[in-house]
């Protein structure tokens, strides 16, 4: 590896427009290096700093509101990319330097085919002529594992799965063969196997094709697969750096100890998660006083596996017709013949691929989806065949966390707006100041503050979105709450914040969860029992400790043998990695 860098960063100090004319400093003299054809993990939380640092190196901060200090140097080849006029770093950003943005469905251009746009940069950059750009595009998307390449160049980015699209922006990232490529959250919210894949693509290409790489990522668990170094940011500022495994293995800064801390971890059952700047144990939540809680409710216990069932759901289908041609169409079945029971207390974990009925299984239970067959017995009765007014009542009975709370929260409303309206609706409180003394009761519930309730979720973060939606659910007073990936798109420390607050919801108000995620490590710190759905159907159901430690069937354990940093063994001894079960998962 050459003495030499390939990137040099020294001494950034980037700052935002903020209020009118008042400037913030986000980045303060942050300086690191990237070796050639090495690969450096930038990890911090959000709002740490590591992708403002990857757009500054690509020229990508937005020139009205953005200030790059004096002083401050980004050096590539020897090349100072600060002194470069538009035409030149563009030029040179296109060619040699490539970054890979963390949301393909924002990054790709929803009205265009994938292989004119992949097309568009070898033409762009390369001069190539339309039919050379297209051969040239089949290859790449063939390099980057794409299935029947000749038909999906013409695909729209609609039509392809979240780990095909992501690829196809790799393809785009690699077409002009550059020296070092940015991938900024390249797997966030990919279920384990496709995030998997994506890792083990961009080793490999890495490896056929000597670049360096900056892998940004809030994972800790990905960075020992891929980086050679580690950069740790907070709040703009370089914590630590050093080599993967002195970093992860002995970590020397209290934030990166505490960082480490955060993620549940297979094989180890904690009742609580650390957070960061946590120095004291939390105060047990008091229920709000105003609140009409049903008995039950109040400092309910935790589920002991003797409760009866709250919640029975039999043979629940879910079938689709999707077009086979002009003329033709043919069944998809979405979920098939799916049972279990969920008892008060209970929480059931629901892990699979995307595209294996988790989500659609959320939707029907709550009516959002109208099922093909089967039952849904809450209290012994059938809420599948309930009339609407019927339906009604139970309504705020079942409530569901989202997996995206930018989108679930309506940005035209205050936060005041968006708890208050569903109790409205439902009858719950008294009159007006009945209700907002309920809402500010569940906002301080949640660890937000009262001045909360005159902004609106823009104002926000990621984590607190998501503790609004969750209070916003609560206003309900359920009794089963539908968590949707509810945690899978927040950085780990905000994510240990909303465990939390999720289990001691659950000591205090006896709450059933539904936890549907991707992330078998959350599901396991989370779970009483875990159900396993592949393309639709249960392959298996237990109790979450006796699964972890022997699951049964294959696709169980290609799903374990999948999580970065975690191997299962089999019953002939032989470890499982991604090149056995789970180089088998596809999506369908």
């Amino acid at each position: 590896m050459s003495a030499t860098p390939l990137l040099e960063i020294s001494q950034l100090r980037v700052s935002f427009r903020a209020d009118g004319q008042r400037m913030v400093e986000v980045l303060h003299e942050v300086s690191f290096s990237v070796p050639q054809h090495g690969t450096v993990a930038l990890v911090g939380e959000s709002g740490s700093g590591k992708s403002v640092s990857a757009l500054a190196v690509m020229g990508l901060l937005p020139a009205a509101s953005s200030v790059v200090a004096p002083g401050s140097s980004i050096r590539f080849d020897g090349r100072e990319l600060l002194a470069l006029d538009s035409t030149a770093r563009r030029a040179l950003c296109g060619r040699q330097i490539a970054m890979i943005f963390q949301d393909p469905m924002s990054s790709l251009n929803p009205v265009l085919s994938v292989g004119a746009q992949i097309s568009e940069v070898l033409r762009l950059h390369l001069g190539m002529g339309r039919a050379q750009a297209r051969q040239r595009t089949l290859a790449l998307l063939d390099e980057v594992g794409i299935a029947d390449a000749a038909s999906k160049i013409d695909h729209y980015p609609s039509q392809l799965s979240g780990g095909q699209q992501q690829r196809v922006m790799i393809a785009m990232a690699i077409a002009c063969e550059p020296r070092l490529l940015i991938a900024d959250e390249p797997t966030t919210a990919l279920d384990v196997t496709i995030q998997q894949q994506i890792i083990e693509l961009l080793r490999s290409l890495q490896q056929r094709r000597s670049m360096a790489v900056l892998f940004i990522t809030h994972d800790l668990g990905l960075v020992s697969q891929l980086a050679d170094t580690v950069v740790v940011m907070r709040h703009g500022v370089i914590r630590e750096t050093g080599p993967v495994a002195a970093v992860l293995q002995q970590p020397q800064d209290a934030y990166t100890q505490a960082l480490l801390r955060c993620r549940p971890v297979l094989g180890q059952q904690l009742r609580r998660l650390p957070v960061i700047g946590d120095a004291a144990p939390r105060a047990p939540l008091a229920v709000p006083a105003q609140a009409p809680m049903q008995p039950e409710h109040v400092c309910a216990p935790r589920f002991d596996g003797a409760a009866p069932p709250l919640l029975v759901v039999e043979n629940l289908s879910k079938q689709y017709l999707v077009r086979d041609g002009w003329w033709r169409s043919r069944p998809f079945h979405a979920l098939q013949q799916v049972s279990f029971t969920l008892a008060r207390g209970e929480t059931l974990g629901i892990v699979g691929e995307s595209g294996s009925g988790k989500s659609t299984l959320g939707m029907m239970l709550l009516r959002l989806l109208e099922a093909s067959s089967g039952s849904v017995q809450f209290e012994g009765r059938d809420l599948l065949a309930m009339t609407p007014r019927a339906f009604q009542a139970y309504k705020r009975r079942i409530q569901i966390v989202f997996q995206n709370p930018y989108a679930a929260l309506n940005p035209r409303f205050t936060v005041a707006q968006i708890l208050l309206e569903p109790m409205r609706i439902h009858g719950i409180g008294a009159d007006a100041a009945a209700r907002q003394r309920l809402a500010l009761g569940w906002l301080d519930k949640v660890g937000l503050p009262a001045s909360a309730m005159q902004r609106y979720p823009h104002e926000f973060s990621g984590g607190q979105r998501q503790r609004i939606a969750i209070a916003r659910c609560l206003t309900m007073q359920p009794e089963i709450l539908v968590c949707d990936e509810s945690v899978s798109a927040l950085d780990v420390s905000v994510q240990a914040q909303v465990l939390n607050l999720l289990k001691d919801l659950q000591d205090e108000l006896g709450l059933s969860y539904l936890f549907i995620s991707h992330d078998l490590a959350v599901v396991q710190h989370m779970a009483d029992r875990v159900m396993v759905l592949q393309q639709g159907r249960v392959v298996e159901m237990a109790e979450a400790s006796r699964l972890y430690q022997q699951p049964q069937h294959p696709y169980t354990r290609a799903l374990l043998a999948a999580i970065p940093g975690h191997q299962h063994r089999r019953d002939d001894g032989r470890d499982v990695g991604l090149a056995g079960d789970a180089a088998e998962i596809t999506l369908r």
